[in-house]
């Protein structure tokens, strides 16, 4: 009798608790259904270039380029790239440019050096002996590395400099907009196969 009691008097207290669990189980579910939601949001470099066609590059005309008759287009109201081999388009391919902080320089501009593996010597992360980040997106000009740590430069692969002031044209995101620190971003093959068809002193034309 007092085990029945006993049993009895613990089914408030076993209701209670089964509500308060069963309550929580649908937000904790909701809570990892919104995590799972964010991350399938993350979008591959790749994959970030919006609201712009797609590179088109032109292999005859390509194939045609020389540095006789090679023209370099930068469009920055369309952020986009024209490459011309006389009258035939051979590269045509979005780009972003500086942002408005930092704007890319308009004018007319000779490639003063070629890189194809440069470093930014002012923007990139803050890293530990082994390599790993330790801070991101730092600024070699105004942020102190932390202890332990010391600056690597971001990568601008295929890298075509514009000014000694450190404005080019590299590998980059391209998030359709502008949004670099004032260079010209390029997708990856079209850096590629435009590196290869520049010299030093080919002329670079970036208008409004």
């Amino acid at each position: 009798m007092n085990y029945l009691t006993h049993r009895l008097s613990l089914c408030p207290a076993l209701s209670i608790l089964s509500v308060l669990v069963f309550a929580v189980l649908p937000a904790r579910g909701d809570f990892l259904w919104f995590k799972s939601q964010e991350k399938a949001k993350i979008t591959a470099p790749s994959q970030l270039v919006t609201g712009q066609a797609p590179a088109v590059i032109n292999k005859a005309a390509y194939d045609k380029l020389t540095s006789q008759n090679i023209s370099i287009v930068v469009s920055l109201s369309r952020q986009r790239l024209l490459v011309k081999a006389g009258d035939e388009t051979a590269i045509d391919s979005p780009v972003s440019s500086g942002k408005k902080a930092r704007p890319t320089p308009t004018g007319t501009f000779p490639i003063l050096q070629k890189d194809p593996d440069h470093h930014s010597n002012v923007y990139g992360n803050f890293v530990d002996s082994h390599g790993r980040v330790v801070r991101g997106g730092v600024s070699a000009l105004i942020d102190s590395a932390p202890s332990g740590s010391h600056f690597e430069g971001a990568p601008m692969t295929w890298f075509m400099r514009l000014t000694w002031e450190g404005v080019g044209m590299h590998v980059g995101i391209l998030p359709g907009y502008a949004a670099s620190h004032g260079c010209i971003r390029l997708p990856s093959e079209v850096a590629h196969d435009l590196y290869a068809k520049v010299n030093v002193g080919t002329v670079v034309r970036v208008e409004n």
